[in-house]
């Protein structure tokens, strides 16, 4: 019997395409999400009916599909160039990994509202060492994203280091330990992902600024995540900021802490937030010229809801251009979109494309 996927109009189409290397990301200049899109009160309403126990999976499945579909039209008619899924199957930034992360148990999976964090608990190893399938899944996402566009597609998952911070250990001594075997985990999905074809694979650590002195562990996990994974294939990113939980930062303060340990990391690109607390942390890679990876610079603020002008985000990349050149950033919010409403999010998202294009056609000579 023929599935209502298979009679897919875009799956017809991508077949009849001939094969192209879906990781092209189009340089200098080009612009991305961080990762995730704005979540409507209809969707939260009925992801929280779910823990509620008053739909069934199945359902709610269906109902992700249809608004990861139209998140990515969204980006799309915005002209972003490297689009994402809108992280819309995931409540929160950690639940949807612990729940799916081998050895990590979650004895209530009942919430009263969906983005609440689970109680989860480590009582025994993480059974890194099975060279299995990646156990996560985090592969069936990507191909379903696949399915629904041409475009470049940025994968990002949240890294060992935030994800150990939302678990109770009761099995490692040291807490480095347990780290480090979420980052062998995270690994292999990684590698799945990346012989797939993400075009970025972005690991993000979003609680990492509210721990600066265990950058250095965190970096280490980072390199683990990463392992294997070659240059010149898919581009590896990370991203950091000062947390976006209910659009409100959880910590203040300066990526002076991330450097100069964050150079030891083997990635392709840094993502970091600026358009919120402004873009002194840019003389960051004036101190450290030595630093090898372009910059994901955020231009738009996700914890405001006025939008910027198109002007506005053009001012906003000439400043980092004065750091940096052209082939060295990407363009993007500072974090994710998830807090925003959908006419927010989208009119964001036309100043974030139309304001870089105002800088390339400068760039280039090209009239307006």
């Amino acid at each position: 019997m023929t599935t209502a996927r298979s009679r897919s109009p875009r799956r017809a189409a991508a077949s009849a395409k001939p094969a192209e290397d879906p990781r092209t990301v189009p340089m200098p200049l080009a612009t991305s999400v961080v990762g995730s899109y704005s979540v409507p009160e209809w969707l939260e309403r009925v992801k929280t009916d779910y823990y509620q126990r008053h739909i069934s999976g199945a359902y709610l499945k269906e109902i992700h599909e249809t608004a990861i579909k139209a998140a990515i039209k969204d980006q799309e008619a915005a002209g972003v160039d490297i689009v994402s899924d809108g992280e819309l199957r995931r409540d929160n930034d950690i639940d949807y990994f612990l729940a799916r992360m081998p050895g990590v148990e979650v004895p209530q999976l009942a919430k009263a509202f969906y983005a609440d964090y689970y109680d989860a608990v480590v009582t025994r190893p993480i059974p890194e060492h099975d060279e299995s399938e990646p156990p996560m899944g985090l592969l069936d996402d990507y191909n379903f994203t696949r399915e629904y566009t041409d475009k470049p597609i940025k994968f990002s998952f949240t890294g060992p280091f935030s994800l150990s911070r939302r678990v109770k250990n009761e099995f490692y001594r040291n807490e480095d330990d347990l780290i480090m075997a979420f980052a062998r985990i995270l690994n292999r999905e990684a590698r799945a992902l990346a012989a797939a074809g993400v075009a970025v694979l972005q690991v993000d650590e979003p609680l990492l600024a509210g721990y600066p002195d265990h950058t250095a562990i965190a970096v280490k996990a980072l390199g683990a995540v990463f392992e294997g994974i070659e240059r010149n294939g898919t581009l590896r990113a990370v991203h950091v900021c000062y947390g976006n939980r209910y659009a409100r930062p959880l910590w203040e303060g300066h990526y002076d802490f991330l450097f100069p340990e964050i150079i030891k990391l083997d990635i392709d690109q840094l993502v970091l937030e600026f358009a919120r607390k402004g873009y002194d942390d840019l003389d960051l890679f004036k101190r450290f010229p030595q630093t090898p990876f372009s910059l994901g610079v955020g231009v738009i603020d996700v914890k405001n809801p006025e939008v910027e002008t198109p002007e506005m985000v053009a001012t906003r990349v000439r400043r980092a251009l004065a750091v940096l050149p052209p082939e060295r950033l990407m363009i993007n919010p500072d974090c994710g979109l998830r807090n925003l409403s959908g006419e927010v999010a989208r009119a964001k998202l036309h100043a974030l494309t139309e304001g870089t294009n105002i800088v390339r056609k400068e760039l280039t000579g090209t009239k307006a």
